[in-house]
């Protein structure tokens, strides 16, 4: 007699909890990412008065949606109003971020320009870390003979400011002169004070790593994507305390050649900023301060018309400034 055997088909096991999780999650992310993309289509196309048939978290989706996608391209807008200006010159090297909404523009933003007296932030920011770790105070004297900081920084004598006499300040002296009115002295006996491996060893800890203090006869380069940085996280709190903080901007704030950046902007601009001058070297890095938002504007340039730059610098400035503004 034959056995009979009965063969029955298995049900499948139900998924696991995890891997139900899994499915919700990739859904619901579809979901989320469709509602983005298809609201920021929405507020980029059809005008502001519309915006009352939108969802408050339509709304918002649509808003953080601008941001990204702004960070991660060029302006059209602001790309056309520099154009017209700087037509493309390659001798430039431009970053501009609007520290509100995110909205860039960048060009030759990791070109290397050598940094004339931009360098002296760096020695500005690593002299307040150090008072503010109690290595420095702001009432130390500080003294040099006038040949030996010529020498100390290879100075050729035809090349010197100063050949003779010996350089007297307070710490907080020196730090006003050397920004606000970017004197070259002040600047050599700060970073003889703080140390020039200390200036190296504070960019290299805040990550600017295309930035270099010059050494071996060379002078500081950098790029305007990093001074662009720099000026960020300083806005941001986060190269010192709020308190050295606030001192720095203020510094910066209180910049006395204002020949480029500055130059068009309506008077009562506030306007944080440092320029750079050396031979054909035309540079000027600031963040402006306004009702609709704050933004960072980085213009570097070598060019054998440094003046003819100068104008560029404050036509771009200018058209910035209207653009964000009106």
């Amino acid at each position: 007699m034959y056995e009979v055997k009965y063969y029955v088909k298995r049900r499948k096991k139900l998924p696991s909890k995890f891997k139900i999780f899994l499915k919700r999650f990739f859904y619901t992310f579809i979901v989320l990412f469709m509602i983005n993309f298809l609201a920021n289509i929405y507020f980029y196309k059809f005008p502001a008065d519309k915006s009352l048939l939108i969802s408050p978290l339509a709304k918002n989706i649509a808003q953080k949606t601008t941001l990204f996608i702004n960070s991660q391209q060029n302006s059209e807008g602001l790309e056309k109003i520099i154009k017209l200006i700087l037509k493309d010159d390659n001798n430039f090297g431009i970053v501009i971020k609007n520290l509100k909404t995110g909205e860039r523009y960048y060009f030759n933003k990791d070109k290397t320009f050598e940094t004339a007296s931009l360098y002296k932030m760096w020695v500005m920011a690593t002299a307040f870390n150090q008072i503010q770790n109690g290595k420095l105070k702001e009432t130390d004297i500080l003294s040099r003979d006038v040949k030996e900081l010529n020498e100390d920084f290879n100075i050729a004598s035809d090349a010197a400011e100063l050949t003779e006499g010996t350089i007297t300040w307070p710490v907080q002296n020196a730090i006003e002169k050397m920004i606000i009115i970017s004197d070259n002295y002040s600047a050599l006996l700060l970073t003889k004070r703080i140390g020039l491996s200390n200036v190296a060893a504070f960019l290299e800890k805040n990550g600017f790593v295309q930035s270099k203090v010059g050494i071996d006869n060379r002078n500081p380069i950098s790029t305007a994507s990093e001074i662009a940085l720099f000026l960020e996280k300083l806005y941001n709190g986060q190269l010192a305390n709020k308190e050295y903080t606030d001192k720095m901007l203020d510094l910066l704030k209180n910049q006395q050649l204002n020949g480029k950046l500055s130059k068009s902007l309506p008077q009562d601009t506030v306007i944080a900023h440092k320029t750079g001058e050396l031979g054909d070297i035309s540079h000027d890095a600031g963040i402006v301060y306004t009702a609709k938002g704050d933004y960072v504007i980085i213009i570097l340039s070598k060019t054998k018309l440094p003046l003819d730059a100068n104008e560029k610098i404050t036509g771009i400035s200018k058209a910035v400034y209207n653009y964000f503004v009106n």
